[in-house]
């Protein structure tokens, strides 16, 4: 008797799936993608919007970070299954854009530089934050159902 060795085609695999494939078809999922974007977006334009793009520290900063921002949400809108474990970045790069004000510029950060930065980096970390419980909720689910209705399987 012959078994097929295509984890794949496993039925944990493909139920796992499914529930990732539903968290990120989710409404709010959707939604806090779609704002993740455009905060990463905005972070990466911010020195040319406020008008610090002269100070090239915190410029290159804000450009690079709000580019992994902007990737990051297009990775989980696109791919959220693979994608899921990454969404701790997210929050991370919240909090480094929140300081990096003070870290790149010390003391001599500008008052708009401040501002623009702690609130999308509040933005940031708040929707990273929404992004990790959405993940967190489908691993539990799957964690609750696994191994329900499947059959054990031997690789030969």
């Amino acid at each position: 008797m012959a078994h097929s060795t295509d984890i794949g085609q496993h039925p944990d695999i493909m139920q796992m799936r499914a529930r990732y494939e539903a968290a990120a078809a989710n409404p709010t999922a959707q939604l806090t993608d779609g704002l993740t974007l455009l905060a990463g977006i905005y972070l990466a334009v911010s020195p040319w919007i406020v008008g610090f793009h002269a100070l090239s520290g915190i410029t290159v900063n804000n450009l690079i970070t709000g580019i992994l921002v902007a990737l990051l949400a297009l990775g989980y809108s696109s791919a959220y299954g693979r994608t899921y474990g990454l969404a701790w970045v997210a929050p991370v790069i919240g909090v480094w854009t929140i300081i990096a004000p003070w870290v790149i510029s010390g003391p001599n950060a500008r008052l708009g530089v401040i501002i623009s930065n702690v609130v999308v980096g509040a933005i940031i970390l708040l929707l990273g934050l929404a992004n990790m419980s959405t993940g967190m909720t489908a691993a539990k689910r799957h964690t609750q159902g696994f191994g329900r209705g499947s059959r054990p399987t031997t690789l030969i």
